[in-house]
């Protein structure tokens, strides 16, 4: 008897091999149809994938651009930063006066200034009028009341907190002398309890807090929305600039749009950035050695390697780099482009490949009126136009929005006033293509470029995500739904400014009408308020 292993698929006599091994043939086609099957189902499947995978790359090249001149959808959101719960009036009483120096450029002092609100708020103090450090910088002495209209700053809270121009004086026998303030310097970052125990208490034994520097001093991330709205009030309503920045900012976009659309673009590419940045290669031994020292001055010591620099997206794009991606976005020789931007580090050598591509470049000086820019161009009125020309723009782009308040702040503005297409380019993906080109490796560039720049949101609400800040995406707090699914998103009543007027009018005894102008009935952004007032 000759055995044989059972369960290797070997038959033996003894269970009748020959037939079971006719069976088994009779079984085979069978057997193979199937196998047959499940291969073309596996490559079916995989061809799925396949075109699932590579139809982004279809939809891209044929994206139509056009769209892009018009806001993102706003999915039924609209603007509001009217309060939507019991909001009583600052008590007649307060606990004393807030004096805050606003530091930094004109969007950081911006930042500041909503703080400071909120501080004044939550400490029931009346804000003196803050103080911009305008020398230090921007070498521009214009303070608050030279960039902005502070009569609209004051009326426009005044159901919020009690604002007065300067500190009022007292009298010691029989003279007349100003309070003086207790300065203190904040934590960064600090949280609401740091304002309301430690700030409020040195408040309360002197009269007066002077809180210096500011900026940056109070946490972004509040769990109080009705605090956040107020931030947005600030923002968005009660800051207007002064008439005659206004007139020219107006001026110039009246300018950019009789020829139709136009985009505003942030170039970064400034000393102090690429100083900041660490981003030396491309420059001359003489530009290196300036950025080097400038570095030194002004910020920590820290080794830093371009090419490293480059791929995790810590480099501002060259000018060049920012024509390369509108060209492969789609955008035609014809776009009108205004720069929104400082003094352009290395010269006319890195404008011109722009200017090549885009020659319809313009700026506050060569599209402004003629009506000159008071003091410095590049002080805080010359970024004060910029900002409005940019808000306005029917796209903005951002090259560089790191720690770039002005471009921060701005897609936050462009949000809250309809959502306006904002194009942010993705510096980390962007890198190793353009590092490829420089190397010789071009092939499906302007490709790869559209698969970065089409795979991401042009300005519609998206969920606030660390590290984003409120001041760039106040959605949700500031923003609300007439047909909410949550009650938490609905929007104020139409008669808010009614009721907000009663409630300070049964407090004061003040028998003044509501100014329309703070906010629309409904608290959210008119047209006139962006032309006009923002």
């Amino acid at each position: 008897m000759i055995h044989m292993r059972r369960g290797g698929g070997v038959w033996s006599r003894r269970n009748g091999g020959p037939r079971q091994l006719k069976q088994g043939l009779k079984g085979m086609p069978r057997r193979l149809s199937i196998s047959i099957a499940v291969i073309v189902l596996i490559i079916c499947f995989l061809s799925l994938l396949s075109i699932r995978f590579t139809r982004p790359s279809s939809s891209v090249q044929h994206y139509d651009t056009n769209k892009l001149w018009k806001p993102a959808d706003s999915d039924g959101w609209r603007s509001s930063s009217a309060p939507r719960s019991y909001w009583p009036p600052p008590p007649n009483e307060s606990n004393g006066y807030l004096r805050v120096r606003c530091n930094g450029g004109l969007n950081q002092q911006r930042s500041a200034i909503c703080n400071a609100v909120v501080a004044a708020r939550i400490m029931n103090a009346t804000l003196v009028l803050p103080e911009l450090d305008t020398n230090s910088f921007w070498h521009d002495e214009s303070g608050f009341a030279g960039i902005y209209d502070a009569e609209h700053f004051i009326g426009s809270l005044r159901y919020d907190i009690h604002i007065v121009q300067s500190l009022p004086g007292i009298s010691v026998n029989g003279k007349r002398k100003k309070i003086r303030s207790f300065q203190i310097r904040p934590p960064r970052d600090a949280p609401l309890s740091w304002y309301t125990t430690t700030a409020l208490k040195k408040m309360r034994e002197h009269g007066s807090v002077y809180l210096t520097p500011f900026s940056h001093r109070l946490a972004e991330e509040i769990d109080d929305p009705e605090l956040q709205r107020l931030r947005c009030r600030v923002n968005y309503h009660a800051l207007r600039f002064k008439p005659h920045i206004m007139k020219i900012s107006s001026e110039i976009v009246n300018r950019l749009r009789s020829e139709g659309h136009f985009m505003s673009i942030h170039l970064r590419f400034e000393m102090d950035m690429l100083a900041f940045a660490g981003c030396l290669d491309i420059f001359t031994p003489e530009e290196q050695k300036i950025l080097i020292k400038y570095r030194k001055n002004f910020f920590a010591e820290k080794e830093l390697v371009y090419r490293e620099r480059r791929l995790i997206g810590k480099c501002p794009l060259t000018p060049e780099e920012v024509g390369l991606v509108l060209q492969a976005m789609g955008f035609n020789n014809s776009a009108r482009i205004y720069l929104a931007a400082g003094e352009l580090f290395g010269g006319e050598r890195f404008i011109t490949p722009f200017r090549a591509m885009f020659p319809h470049l313009e700026n506050h000086s060569t599209v402004g009126p003629s009506e000159k820019l008071e003091g410095n161009a590049r002080g805080l009125v010359g970024s004060a136009v910029d900002y409005m020309v940019s808000l306005l723009s029917d796209i903005f782009i951002p090259t560089y929005d790191g720690p770039s308040n002005f471009a921060n702040n701005l897609m936050g503005h462009r949000l809250y006033y309809g959502f306006r297409t904002t194009i942010q380019p993705n510096r980390k993906a962007l890198a190793p293509i353009f590092m490829d080109r420089e190397k010789g490796r071009a092939d499906g560039f302007e490709e790869r470029i559209r698969q970065v720049m089409f795979n991401s949101k042009f300005g519609g609400p998206h969920k606030r995500v660390y590290p984003e800040s409120f001041y760039t995406n106040s959605w949700p707090e500031c923003f609300c739904l007439l047909a909410p699914a949550s009650p938490v998103d609905k929007c104020p009543p139409d008669n808010i400014l009614e009721i907000l007027h009663g409630q300070l009018q049964s407090q004061q005894g003040n028998d003044s009408e509501p100014d329309m102008m703070s906010y629309r009935r409904d608290g959210s952004a008119s047209q006139e308020e962006v032309q006009y007032g923002s």
